[in-house]
């Protein structure tokens, strides 16, 4: 049952919402707690008592999240003799909100709050740091964040501080969570709802390294709906919320889903922790499968080798069509090359040249465009987009050279990505355990017989 609410955050929320400058709320990523969504996050606290909670909430907002983790004490589900909160809010008319929020928990509960206006990535390095001038603050036995959300240059000075203290990460969500973590209490808990986006890619290794050094993960929630979550800020996100406890022995991991923060299509199982990071991968990614079936392929032996492994190579398709107009056809002619795009895929292989397709099906073969061509051979073109609501999230076709008539060159375009050996083509027949991947759009010309090296023209390569 859901604990009811003492302070209506919504109302608050919306009502702040309205005075906010946009381009500061993008600038700060400032995108706050709807209440279902603050009550789900506090409700994954374990229950249980205490001599004392110390409650971290950095990037407050309104109080959405402190609200709801505080009516859980008033419900009884969380029982301590002495409650003490920190708040962090840099935005003045937000603080203001956040005060009256507070205070009614003041009044109610006895809770002792203090809301930090200062900066919570240098307050929170100051502290860790042992600066001289660093403000007090406790190990915190609990922390609850919604953290702002937005990169992070590599010569900023966010980025700076958090090296400081042995912090490396890209974005300010994981900069928060990292902070928050390492002010916890050996045993405390930390709930957050981010981005999912930490979970694999090069640029947030050092994060997860981090995270799953620090603590044991012990819950994910994953929403199947991109646009709910944050519905009224129109955020279109893949967000997930984490249990992490700071110190803790890994055991299994709770994995639960559901579409919004309503949670009426609730699902949930227990994973073992080697389905989420397997253990041999020097990566630590997050794996999150969403049935029986992908949990065990994810955990079969058959999957772990890497791209590096088979001697294979990834790039995008380096043709930019925009910046390439003089140089497109419509159809094949003498002296262009096919040029292909995600919708020349068709039953895992290309279906080119296409009769009226709005986009170009050709390039010309020159000096303008000849360091954009691959050689021609055998590659496995994967659209490089695709909405988690498609059906198949993977889209690919293979790119056959017996398919154009005496193929001298082949392009493709940004929107598509190619894996290849080493820069040269796949052998034919491919070997079984080596899949080979050409991002869309390629060009390729079908042409009279040529002395030339056959190319494929990528439009934009993935590196």
């Amino acid at each position: 049952m859901a604990v009811p609410l003492t302070v209506d955050t919504d109302r608050v929320r919306r009502e702040v919402a309205v005075q906010l400058v946009s381009d500061r709320r993008a600038e700060w990523g400032q995108f706050m707690t709807p209440a279902p969504i603050a009550r789900l996050m506090a409700g994954l606290f374990p229950s249980g008592s205490g001599s004392e909670c110390r409650l971290l909430d950095a990037g407050a907002g309104v109080g959405s999240l402190t609200a709801a983790f505080l009516d859980r004490c008033i419900a009884g589900e969380l029982r301590f003799r002495r409650i003490h909160v920190d708040a962090y809010e840099i935005d003045p008319v937000i603080r203001a909100r956040l005060a009256e929020t507070l205070d009614v928990y003041r009044m109610g509960l006895g809770v002792e709050a203090r809301i930090h206006d200062a900066d919570f990535i240098r307050a929170a390095v100051d502290v860790l740091a042992g600066s001289l001038f660093a403000e007090s603050l406790p190990r915190f036995t609990h922390a609850i964040l919604n953290p702002p959300y937005r990169k992070i240059r590599s010569d900023s000075p966010e980025r700076a501080f958090l090296r400081s203290v042995g912090i490396e990460t890209v974005n300010l969500y994981s900069a928060f969570v990292a902070l928050a973590l390492a002010l916890l209490r050996r045993g405390g808990h930390l709930v957050a709802i981010i981005p999912r986006s930490f979970c694999n890619g090069p640029y947030y290794k050092p994060f997860r390294c981090f995270m799953l050094r620090q603590a044991a993960l012990r819950c994910v929630h994953l929403f199947d709906a991109r646009d709910r979550a944050f519905k009224d800020d129109g955020v279109l996100q893949e967000n997930v919320i984490l249990l992490l406890e700071r110190g803790g022995h890994q055991g299994d991991v709770r994995f639960s889903r559901s579409a919004d923060g309503l949670c009426a299509d609730w699902t949930e199982r227990l994973l073992q922790f080697e389905q989420v990071v397997h253990p041999s991968d020097p990566e630590r990614f997050i794996r999150l499968p969403l049935s029986e079936f992908s949990a065990r392929l994810s955990a079969s032996s058959r999957f772990r080798r890497t791209l590096c492994d088979l001697d294979v190579e990834v790039s995008t398709g380096p043709v930019v069509d925009f910046r390439m107009k003089d140089d497109l056809r419509r159809m094949p002619e003498e002296g262009a090359v096919p040029l292909l795009y995600p919708a020349h895929f068709r039953d895992g292989g290309m279906q080119w040249p296409k009769d009226g397709f709005r986009k170009w099906n050709a390039i010309a073969h020159n000096g303008r465009t000849e360091r954009w061509l691959f050689p021609a051979g055998f590659y496995v073109a994967v659209r490089r987009f695709s909405a988690k609501e498609e059906r198949r999230r993977v889209v690919a076709g293979v790119v056959d050279p017996a398919a154009w008539r005496a193929p001298r060159s082949s392009a493709l375009k940004t929107t598509s990505t190619s894996s290849t050996g080493g820069g040269r083509a796949c052998p034919n027949p491919l070997p079984g355990d080596w899949p080979a991947s050409l991002t869309p759009p390629y060009s390729m010309k079908p042409s009279a017989p040529s002395t030339g090296t056959p190319k494929l023209t990528p439009r934009t390569c993935a590196r």
